[in-house]
C-alpha cells in the first residue's frame, strides 16, 4: 500500500467527478416524490460497486428502499470487513438559505478548507463518506492489496430511521457474518487533529399534537374564553426543562451512565475553543445544562429539543384565530444505559399528564435507537488508529458523539460484532442545514486512510 497517495493523486479528479454525478441526484428518503431519485441513486451505488471489483453485488428488497449489497470474498479463513453507509440525504429545506442549489454540487474554497469543499446535499452525510470506501475498495483491487474480505450494505432509509434496514439484518445474519463493521457516518475534531467516534447517542423522536375547540375560532369572539392549543402547547414545552435545563420527565434520569471525573478528564484533552465554536455558529453564550461543559452536554449527557412547532395562521399579513390545534416535533438524545422505547414511553406518560383539561394531548412516537460505545482497546480501534496515525502523522483522540446511529446498537445485536466509526467530516460541515459541504482535503484523505485500517485489522487479528 505504498503508492496510496500516488493513486489518490492520479485520480483525483475522477474521484471528484463521480461524487459530484452522485450528488446530484436528489435521493431524499423522508420525501415519496423524490422516489424515482431514490431508487436511481441505489442502480448508482450498484455499478459502482460492480465497477470498483465486487464479485458479487445486489439490489436487495425490503419492505422500502432497496439495501446495495456487495462483497468480495479472497478468502474464507480470513477477516471480513463489512461496511455500512446510507445512499439517503436530508431535505434540502430551507432552500432560500442556500448559496448554490442542493443537488448542483460545486466545488468553494473557505476558510476552513482552502482546497475547496464540495457544496451539495449529501456531500458529507453520507454520499461523500461513503463513496470514500467503494474508491478505497476500488485502489486495493486495482493494486491487488486487498488482505481480507469485504461486505458492502449501503441502505436508502438512513435518514428515515433504517426501519426496513433492521428486518433485513434480522434475516440475513449469515449473509451479513462479519468481524468487524466500519463506518463513516461521523466527523473528526479538525483536519490537523484526527479523532474516533466511539460513543452514540440513542434517540426517541415524537411528535405532539394538543387539540382545543373543534374548529379554528375568532380569537376577538372567543379569547379569553377557551383554551388556545398554540398558548397550551409552549407552556408545555417550556415546562420539560427546569431552570438549571434539566429534563423534568420523571423517571428520565434513571438509567442515565455517570462518566467518572477521569473519563471527563480525558475527553477535556481534545482541543477545543469556547470563543471558536460561538463564533462559528454566531452565537453570543452558550446555552445547556448545568454543571456540565460544552463538549459534554452535546455527547454524554441526554438532551430534549423542539425541532418543530406549528398551528394557526402563518400566512402573510393577519388572519385572526384561535387554531384548533398546534403541533411540535420533539427528539431526545440519549445515553448508554437509556432505553429509547422506555424513554418514549416516560415521555408519553408525562406530557399527557401535565396538558390542562381545556385541551387534549395525541403523543405519536415516530422512531428512535440506542446508544452505542465501542472499547477502545479493541483491535478494530487500534487498527482504526494506525491508520489515522499514518496518514495524519499524529494518532486519533477517542471521543463521544452527540449524533444518533440507531441501527450501530442494532449491529452488535444480530451480528455480534463491534462497529468502528472512521469519520472524515468536519462539525462546520452544516449537515442537515443548507450549505451542507465536504472537504476535497477530506474526501481524498479518507480514501486515503481506509485501506490501511484494512492493512492494520488484518495483521492485529493473526
Amino acid at each position: 500500500m505504498n503508492n496510496i497517495k500516488q493513486y489518490v493523486q492520479e485520480n483525483k479528479e475522477r474521484f471528484l467527478n463521480e461524487l459530484i454525478e452522485l450528488l446530484k441526484i436528489p435521493s431524499v428518503s423522508a420525501d415519496s416524490a423524490y422516489s424515482h431519485d431514490v431508487i436511481a441513486t441505489a442502480d448508482v451505488v450498484k455499478a459502482s460497486l460492480e465497477k470498483a471489483g465486487c464479485d458479487f453485488v445486489e439490489m436487495c428488497e425490503t419492505p422500502g428502499y432497496p439495501i446495495v449489497y456487495g462483497e468480495k470474498i479472497i478468502d474464507k479463513s480470513l477477516p471480513t470487513v463489512l461496511v455500512y453507509g446510507h445512499y439517503d440525504v436530508q431535505p434540502p429545506d430551507p432552500i432560500e438559505l442556500w448559496t448554490s442549489p442542493p443537488f448542483e454540487p460545486v466545488i468553494k474554497t473557505t476558510d476552513i478548507h482552502p482546497e475547496g469543499a464540495i457544496f451539495a446535499r449529501g456531500a458529507c452525510d453520507d454520499k461523500g463518506q461513503m463513496y470514500m470506501h467503494v474508491k478505497a475498495f476500488e485502489y486495493m483491487i486495482a493494486n491487488d492489496c486487498l488482505p481480507c474480505n469485504v461486505k458492502f450494505m449501503i441502505e436508502g432509509e438512513e435518514e428515515v430511521g433504517s426501519k426496513s434496514l433492521s428486518w433485513f439484518v434480522e434475516r440475513n445474519q449469515e449473509k451479513l457474518a462479519n468481524d468487524v463493521i466500519l463506518i463513516s457516518d461521523t466527523g473528526m475534531i479538525s483536519n490537523q487533529q484526527p479523532s474516533i467516534t466511539t460513543g452514540l447517542r440513542g434517540l426517541s423522536y415524537v411528535e405532539v399534537e394538543v387539540t382545543g375547540p373543534n374548529r379554528d375560532l375568532h380569537s376577538g369572539l372567543y379569547g379569553g374564553a377557551v383554551a388556545n392549543p398554540i398558548n397550551i402547547l409552549t407552556k408545555m414545552i417550556a415546562s420539560l426543562h427546569d431552570e438549571n435545563n434539566h429534563i423534568t420527565i420523571p423517571g428520565f434520569y434513571d438509567n442515565v451512565e455517570e462518566l467518572s471525573l477521569e473519563e471527563r478528564a480525558e475527553m477535556a484533552k481534545a482541543p477545543f475553543s469556547l470563543e471558536k465554536y460561538k463564533k462559528s455558529i454566531d452565537i453570543g453564550d452558550i446555552h445547556g445544562e448545568a454543571g456540565y461543559t460544552t463538549n459534554e452536554r452535546n455527547s454524554i449527557r441526554p438532551t430534549l429539543d423542539v425541532n418543530g412547532i406549528w398551528g394557526g395562521y402563518t400566512g402573510e399579513g393577519a388572519k385572526t384565530v384561535i387554531a384548533s390545534k398546534a403541533f411540535a416535533k420533539i427528539s431526545m438524545r440519549l445515553v448508554p444505559n437509556q432505553d429509547w422505547q422506555e424513554i418514549t414511553e416516560l415521555f408519553k406518560k408525562h406530557f399527557e399528564s401535565i396538558a390542562p383539561k381545556s385541551v387534549t394531548v395525541l403523543v405519536k412516537p415516530h422512531h428512535g435507537g440506542q446508544g452505542y460505545v465501542t472499547p477502545i482497546d479493541s483491535i478494530g480501534y487500534k487498527a482504526a488508529n494506525m491508520a489515522y496515525t499514518e496518514t495524519f502523522g499524529i494518532p486519533a483522540i477517542p471521543v463521544r458523539s452527540g449524533g444518533s446511529i440507531p441501527i450501530v446498537a442494532l449491529f452488535e445485536k444480530e451480528l455480534k460484532s463491534k462497529t468502528i466509526l472512521m469519520g472524515f467530516g468536519l462539525d462546520s460541515d452544516a449537515i442537515h442545514s443548507p450549505n451542507e459541504h465536504f472537504g476535497v482535503f477530506n474526501y481524498l484523505k479518507g480514501i486515503e486512510t481506509i485501506p490501511l485500517f484494512y492493512k492494520y485489522f488484518v495483521e492485529l487479528s493473526k
